[in-house]
């Protein structure tokens, strides 16, 4: 099991390959909120959302004009987990390949405590201070252990 500073660190690790990535590869999210959390993230390219009125058939076909590969990042409930097959399925019928790596990445770093994108940025602040808390309350028993 990783530590807090351990998940912490493979989180940003997924944000920086995701800010690689976004440069030639659009990214799918649900709605205009993850689109922001994505932006607190530092991921602000080539992100597109899904609620604009069209298909999500029309949608991939739009995007099959310009581009061959799509990262879905919807979020991780069942209705995000139904919208991520639905998308996978139009982009092969649109032959896009359809990227899902990412959003099994933060599935597993995020555990049962995250279930939508635009609770990242928040969780991200939650393990960041549970990163550093431990180790100073371990350096505090020490000095205190060494003064008795």
């Amino acid at each position: 099991m990783l530590t807090p500073a351990e998940r912490l660190e493979e989180l940003e690790k997924v944000f920086a390959e995701l800010q690689d990535l976004s440069e030639a590869t659009p990214i799918l999210v649900e709605g205009t909120k993850d689109v922001e959390a994505l932006k607190r993230l530092g991921i602000s390219k080539n992100v597109h959302h899904l609620n604009t009125g069209e298909s999500v058939f029309n949608f991939c076909e739009h995007l099959s004009r310009r581009n061959r590969r799509l990262i879905i990042l919807t979020d991780w409930d069942r209705k995000g987990g139904m919208l991520a097959r639905m998308l996978k399925e139009a982009c092969h019928a649109n032959e896009i390949e359809a990227d899902l790596g990412i959003r099994t990445k933060l599935v597993i770093l995020s555990k049962k405590e995250v279930k939508d994108i635009e609770s990242l940025p928040t969780f991200v602040e939650r393990l960041a201070a549970r990163a550093v808390a431990p180790s100073s309350a371990g350096r505090e028993k020490r000095a205190e252990a060494k003064r008795i």
